[in-house]
């Protein structure tokens, strides 16, 4: 298809980031020798300029309505572009109302939920559809038939710095800071990590700056484990995640990345989340729900972790 410049619009979080890069694939190889430009918001600007999918990756700090000056530079940045076509994977309400951003006689193709687009991803039930299917379905729409899964085998970085044992397992028991229903019981976790060390398996830690003070805490409890809290770049997780002999955690992030990594991963989720739209996916997924995480047994999520 002849198209010279085209606009993928995916702010984030960092799971639907991981789970868009078959929809990214998709896209290049549907528009080959095209520029394709990826606007996204700034924590994951500089991972995905590693993308081999992505030419030029644009930040945007998402400018609230009385940001004048913030605003106009993003319209005019916009307009100057030259694309040809938009396919706006966010489908927010703030990423639809970019279309008005382009000139009336101006405007380019759109594949999304936009009022007008060109494209549009017509599903009434869209919002009741997993991740990647909505995604697939939308590209369908758009004349893009094939889409692949998920894919971080482009990824990169060395962690020898870490230091990890050969044989270790990733455990992460953080999440949402404002949503504390999606967490399991940090004791649960504490009591994972004394089997995983019972079972010559060294339990690494994984979390951001929310995590610091929780992962400190359970690393001081239980001698052997290893704390990384803050000190991973999502280069770092995904290749943590190849050598890991398995993830468990939370519905969080990370969690997305040790799946598509191909790793063996046991994620948990409470009634805060439906892992039937939002769950990671991946060669080796399990998923464990209960409505209360409090009642989700020690015992069941390490049966799980035996036989993943």
């Amino acid at each position: 298809m002849a198209a010279d410049n085209i606009l993928i619009i995916r702010h984030g979080a960092l799971g639907d980031l991981v789970q868009s890069t078959g929809p990214f694939r998709a896209i290049r190889e549907h528009h080959p020798g095209t520029r394709i430009t990826l606007l996204t918001t700034p924590p994951f600007a500089i991972f995905m300029r590693g993308c081999p999918w992505i030419d030029d990756v644009w930040q945007d700090h998402r400018p609230q309505w009385f940001q004048v000056p913030d605003l106009l530079h993003l319209r005019r940045r916009l307009r100057e572009g030259g694309f040809q076509r938009v396919y706006d994977l966010q489908t927010s309400s703030r990423s639809s109302h970019y279309r008005r951003a382009f000139s009336r006689g101006n405007r380019p193709d759109w594949s999304g939920v936009a009022p007008g687009a060109s494209h549009p991803h017509a599903n009434a039930d869209r919002d009741l559809m997993h991740t990647l299917d909505r995604q697939a379905e939308q590209l369908a729409m758009a004349g893009i038939a094939e889409v692949p899964e998920p894919d971080l085998s482009w990824v990169t970085s060395d962690v020898s710095r870490f230091e990890l044992l050969q044989s270790y397992a990733l455990v992460v028991p953080g999440g949402s800071a404002h949503r504390p229903a999606k967490r399991w019981p940090a004791d649960y976790y504490l009591e994972i990590c004394r089997r995983l060390l019972a079972a010559e398996i060294q339990p690494v830690l994984i979390g951001g700056r929310d995590e610091v003070i929780l992962n400190r805490v359970l690393a001081e409890q239980c001698p052997g484990v290893r704390d990384l809290a803050d000190q991973t770049s999502i280069e770092d997780l995904a290749v943590l995640a190849r050598g890991a002999k398995l993830a468990v955690g939370n519905d969080t992030g990370p969690m997305h990345v040790a799946a598509v990594s191909g790793c063996p991963s046991i994620v948990l989720f409470s009634d805060q989340s439906d892992p039937d739209l939002c769950a990671p996916r991946g060669a080796n997924v399990t998923t464990l729900q209960a409505p209360d995480l409090a009642a989700l047994s020690v015992a069941r999520v390490w049966q799980a972790m035996k036989t993943s």
